[in-house]
């Protein structure tokens, strides 16, 4: 008994001290908890949102990403704008293009009500041989030829005249002759307005159509350099947070012929 005391009582006091240790670390962590004890709660949902959201190295390359993005919709901005100032400049060629025709069409129907009034005199006789009816031909092709420099003539037209086509007869009388072929630039000239409209319509409608898709590449270029990766949504939603209420109530109807408020998706001209 005597060995076993002598060897036991030694270590008594090391075995004291380390279970004061032990009651002491055991004594701070209660304190901890009643002091704070919301420190060393367990909160899941926390702890997932933080692993669901991006980390440093993401959140740098999503900026790098709509950096890039931002700058190839800017370029596509600059090229669209550039498309548009283009297409504009040719719509305005194209509406000078009517108003030179509409303005040769007025010229050439006063000529045709100036020779018409002329013609409701009766036209000067003359001896109808061949000599004269060979002057009247000569007459007739070159003042046709004339008018076709002048483009106040189609060379489908020019080639009638020659042909003695579509009701140009060189046995008419000059002043009558003059009076045909006043009426003929006349058709003519309607014919090429009535194109310049079509074609100047078709310019404006396109050059609209290029500045509306500026206006958006701008905007939307603009939208990309204010962006920021913390408009991303997240990968999880957010664990523990406040669900929406439900409600049972029925969405308010619109009344019939009511019109919808807000940006139309394509713009009205």
């Amino acid at each position: 008994m005597q060995t076993v005391l002598s060897a036991v009582l030694p270590d008594v006091p090391r075995a004291a001290a380390i279970w004061l240790s032990l009651l002491a670390v055991v004594a701070v962590t209660i304190a901890a908890l009643l002091l704070r004890p919301g420190r060393l709660r367990f909160d899941a949902g926390a702890r997932i949102h933080r692993a669901a959201m991006p980390s440093e190295l993401e959140r740098a390359a999503e900026v790098r990403e709509l950096s890039r993005y931002a700058g190839e919709v800017a370029v596509a901005a600059d090229r669209a704008a550039a498309t548009a100032h283009r297409l504009r400049t040719e719509w305005l060629t194209a509406q000078e293009a009517v108003e030179s025709a509409w303005t040769a069409y007025e010229e050439a129907e006063a000529d045709v009500r100036r020779l018409t009034a002329a013609a409701a005199l009766p036209p000067p006789r003359t001896v109808r041989t061949p000599a004269e009816y060979a002057e009247r031909e000569r007459f007739l092709h070159r003042a046709a030829l004339a008018a076709y420099w002048r483009r106040e003539l189609s060379v489908e037209q020019l080639s009638a005249v020659f042909a003695h086509q579509d009701g140009w007869d060189p046995r008419l009388h000059p002043v009558e002759q003059e009076l045909v072929l006043r009426r003929a630039v006349r058709d003519n000239l309607a014919a090429r307005h009535r194109a310049a409209r079509e074609r100047e319509q078709s310019a404006w409608r396109a050059a609209e159509r290029a500045a509306e898709a500026a206006r958006a590449l701008r905007e939307e270029a603009y939208a990309a350099t204010r962006r920021r990766p913390e408009e991303q949504s997240s990968v999880l939603a957010l664990i523990g947070g406040p669900e929406p209420e439900q409600t049972r109530e029925i969405p308010a109807v619109a009344p019939k012929g009511a019109v919808a408020r807000g940006r139309a998706a394509v713009p009205a001209y």
